[in-house]
């Protein structure tokens, strides 16, 4: 997307040269600010104030080269600002709040760009027969839409979601480039088979371009989780093939409650988000596969507001029973049929050695949480967790190298991975155990061992 005049922007750019040299405009920043800043110790600055300048420098650039990309440039960029938890605190502390700010925002579209895409896409007198009162100032401005609020013509306040031009093409170019770079790594790691995983990727992330398909997989939410004691998911009011309006839901962002949430608010909020992600496949039959904060509201009356149903897994039989069976495995400590389990699944491929006990322990630090009746998530014991598992110097570190993910799991693997991401920057107290063996299938509650006193 370019930015004009006014500040505001265009069109995303389309081309992967415009695209990549975007992207690799990235390092290449950095690089420079890092050149400039040695310069300035030289000079006699202080290294740490140095330091901080770049960091603030590099992380506001990484804002609005990812912002204006969109697509799945930007994708990457909300990805990563879920996962900023498990990243070392010296890295993740100068970026947390740039990369906040991508979970929800980002640089939006001018008032005529979408007041020509309202006409196109709902009729030219869309101001006066369905959308009676427009912002047309974004509330929020994503990856591949921005969002404003409105009113509807029978007095109802809307949210009205808007794709980007130029949006498919895009994503289609990043993921073309993604596919590139997961070819070569996997030729890196043995345990992996990556052209099923990017086929399934482009599959996946090629449906949230549909506004009609996500209008249907919201109906579907809206109607299994209707009248719901704790969630709320808005209605839809009409959809076209880049407009979509759904009712609108007030209510404190999730990334708000990370930001400055009390300890009370972060319980709640995380148990919500928790309980949804758990009950929603056996209930909806569907998966919500994007669990980045901005896509979730505590609402005043204390409900979970669900917002984005452009990934979505569609779960017939609800959440694989085979996922139970492996936390069971890992928790009773049997390797041997753990390893069984993974195998039967396809995580771990034909041909593939693996130790069943260095299994065990390379799960561990994943699985040990569910031994207890409440946990709190936090980003130190996730940087710990994952420190284990990606330290070199271990033998554990090798078995992920030798690890599959069967197509059929990588949203899944994409929920999991980005709650357990979320969940840890909340920071709340969760029943996880309580929880865990109430919603998920296949789990032997029987065989876990005894919470510690």
């Amino acid at each position: 997307m370019r930015t004009g005049e006014n500040g505001r922007v265009t069109d995303i750019p389309r081309s992967s040269i415009a695209r990549t040299a975007k992207l690799v405009g990235l390092p290449l920043g950095h690089a420079g600010r890092a050149a400039l800043g040695m310069g300035k110790r030289v000079g006699g600055r202080p290294a740490e104030v140095v330091a901080a300048e770049l960091q603030t420098r590099t992380a506001e650039q990484l804002f609005a080269v990812l912002g204006q990309l969109k697509g799945g440039a930007m994708k990457f960029g909300q990805a990563l600002s879920v996962m900023e938890a498990a990243m070392p605190e010296e890295l993740a502390g100068p970026y947390r709040a740039t990369l906040t700010r991508l979970q929800e925002s980002g640089p939006p579209m001018g008032r005529d760009r979408v007041h020509e895409i309202l006409a196109r896409e709902l009729g030219p007198r869309w101001a006066t027969t369905k959308l009676v009162e427009f912002d047309d100032v974004p509330a929020a401005a994503a990856s591949i839409g921005q969002v404003h609020k409105a009113v509807w013509r029978d007095g109802r306040e809307v949210a009205v979601k808007i794709q980007y031009p130029g949006a498919a093409a895009a994503l289609m170019s990043d993921l073309n480039q993604l596919s590139r770079v997961a070819r070569l790594a996997g030729s890196w790691v043995p345990g992996v088979d990556v052209k099923p995983i990017m086929d399934e990727l482009k599959a996946r992330m090629s449906e949230e371009l549909d506004y009609h398909l996500e209008a249907r997989h919201q109906r579907y939410f809206a109607q299994a989780f209707r009248d719901d004691d704790d969630v709320l998911v808005p209605d839809v009011l009409v959809d076209s093939h880049h407009v979509l309006v759904t009712e609108w839901i007030d209510g404190r962002p999730l990334s708000r409650i990370i930001t400055d949430g009390t300890q009370e608010e972060r319980d709640e909020a995380a148990t919500l988000y928790l309980e949804f992600l758990l009950r929603a496949p056996n209930r909806a039959r569907l998966l919500h596969a994007d669990p980045h904060p901005g896509n979730f509201r505590v609402t005043a009356d204390g409900r979970l507001g669900v917002l984005d149903f452009g990934a979505v897994n569609r779960l017939p039989a609800g959440l694989p029973a085979s996922l139970g069976r492996v936390l069971t495995e890992a928790l009773a400590g049997d390797g041997e049929a753990l390893e069984a389990v993974l195998r039967s699944e396809g995580f771990i491929r034909r041909g593939v050695d693996i130790d069943p006990q260095v299994l065990l322990e390379f799960l561990t630090p994943l699985v040990e949480p569910l031994i207890h009746e409440e946990f709190t998530p936090t980003r130190a014991w996730l940087r710990g967790a994952a420190a284990q598992i990606q330290d070199p110097r271990r033998p554990q570190f090798l078995i992920g190298l030798k690890l599959n993910l069967p197509p059929e799991y990588l949203l899944i693997h994409r929920v999991w991975l980005g709650g357990i991401g979320v969940l840890s920057q909340i920071g709340g107290t969760v029943p996880l155990r309580e929880m865990v063996c109430a919603y998920l299938p296949g789990l032997d509650e029987s065989r876990l061992p005894p919470p510690p006193v």
